[in-house]
């Protein structure tokens, strides 16, 4: 049996432009933030990367920095997860399996904030569609895509959660809620495939990293404070490494407290 490395050895693994090559991994919320500097490092480490996103314009200013370093070719795939149906999920494994054959890795990381109020005062609206895009279509999304991952060697699917994931807080509200279920989901997927399959399932929180996401949720907030995503992606790395075959249903903390 393959020894379990330490969480402070994946946030310590040294990554290189050979680390993921011929792998396919698609990332969501690649436009922006942390997703995009994920699509870009894993680019980087020679992995065919497929951007998924709402916004075009974003995507395709992606896909141009990874042409421009260099990378292997990417794709561009633009889904809105708050309104894509299961029904266009499978069509996109399909197209995915019929121009590439399999997939090696899922980065799920495209997610909204909502509101930062009281439970009792959430708005259902805004509840719906923050469990839609944070935790349903992941749900959806990853089930779409489990037969092309089933096809890869050990087929890696990486959620983000987040610090109210683990311990939810006072008016975080849909937020905490989503990112709850994502660490459950770790848990549910690694629990009924790790005897059966190569598939791995494991959970990211990135902590207080300088995006825009945060900056809308703590205002005050001095940005310089914080690291930025480049500063954490050895984990990204190293969950979609062969390296990581083993390594099943981990929440795996970027910055610890």
């Amino acid at each position: 049996m393959q020894a379990m490395i330490s969480h402070d050895a994946m946030r310590q693994f040294q990554y290189n432009q050979d680390s993921l090559k011929d792998k396919i991994i698609l990332v969501t919320g690649a436009g922006d933030g942390i997703g995009k500097v994920a699509a870009l490092t894993y680019a980087k480490c020679g992995a065919t990367v497929l951007l998924l996103g709402k916004t075009q314009s974003k995507l395709e200013a992606v896909y141009d920095e990874i042409e421009a370093l260099g990378g292997v070719q990417p794709a561009i795939l633009p889904m809105d997860l708050q309104t894509a149906t299961f029904a266009q999920m499978q069509e996109l494994a399909g197209l995915i399996e019929k121009e590439f054959g399999h997939l090696d890795g899922v980065l799920h990381n495209a997610a909204l904030l909502g509101a930062l109020t009281p439970l009792e005062m959430y708005d259902p609206i805004t509840f719906e569609q923050v469990m839609r895009v944070n935790s349903t279509a992941v749900f959806m999304l990853t089930q779409s895509l489990i037969p092309l991952l089933r096809s890869a060697t050990s087929g890696s699917i990486v959620f983000t959660s987040s610090s109210v994931g683990a311990k939810p807080r006072a008016f975080w509200g849909a937020y905490a809620l989503s990112k709850q279920s994502l660490e459950g989901m770790t848990t549910i997927f690694t629990q009924e495939t790790q005897n059966m399959t190569a598939l791995r399932f494991n959970c990211i929180n990135p902590g207080a990293t300088r995006t825009n996401m945060r900056a809308h949720a703590f205002p005050g907030e001095d940005p310089y404070t914080l690291k930025t995503p480049e500063e954490i992606m050895s984990v990204y790395v190293y969950l979609m490494t062969d390296a990581a075959s083993g390594v099943k249903g981990q929440v795996v903390d970027c910055q610890p407290k």
